[in-house]
């Protein structure tokens, strides 16, 4: 008896032990810098891949509104047909735009944001998009800022950036691996440590 109560608190120490060295790890993270190459890319094709069906809705309302009648099959083929053009469409628009996305640690309290937005006009003028609305776009990129500085606290897996001012909490995986965080309800993104 004594001795499954010896490896009981054995067992217990062990995994205090473990647990106690993963808290510890995520307390300072200075010197480590995680990377997206892309943080949009998924998530723009799955807000657009939802909004099909609500678009597709809509357009036959407004089409049977205005012809009076419901449509026949074949005309709700051809909204159908029309919404995957336009869907073609913005889904190549998206891969023109690219945000890469990087924070670095520096010490146990100063953190750097860094995000590069690129937009590749020969995709976007591909596209139909006009030379006004291209010149406008990467004027608004080169307006926003590249680089920002942020102090952070760790709670547990927590990572809280800027936490006295306008706090934005990330959460990092159990690894240290990887750092979660959400532009709003609906929109997550993920960074991968590089180092």
């Amino acid at each position: 008896m004594d001795r499954i109560m010896n490896h009981r608190l054995f067992l217990s120490i062990v995994i205090l032990a473990l647990s106690g060295s993963t808290f510890a790890q995520t307390q300072n993270l200075a010197g480590r810098t995680y990377y997206n190459a892309n943080i949009m890319s998924g998530k723009m094709n799955d807000v657009i891949s939802k909004a099909i069906p609500e678009a597709k809705a809509e357009k036959i309302a407004e089409i049977e509104k205005e012809k009076g009648r419901k449509l026949t099959d074949a005309e709700k083929a051809e909204v159908e047909k029309e919404l995957q053009e336009a869907q073609t469409k913005a889904n190549s628009v998206i891969k023109g735009i690219k945000t890469e996305a990087t924070i670095e640690f520096k010490t146990e309290k100063d953190a750097v944001m860094k995000f590069d937005m690129q937009v590749d006009e020969e995709v976007l003028k591909q596209n139909g998009i006009g030379w006004a609305k291209r010149k406008a776009l990467k004027a608004v990129i080169a307006l926003a800022p590249t680089t920002e500085k942020a102090t952070y606290m760790v709670k547990g897996n927590l990572v809280i950036l800027d936490p006295n001012d306008e706090p934005d909490t990330l959460r990092l995986s159990d690894d240290g691996k990887y750092l979660y965080g959400k532009f709003d309800e609906k929109t997550n993104y993920k960074l991968t440590r590089t180092k």
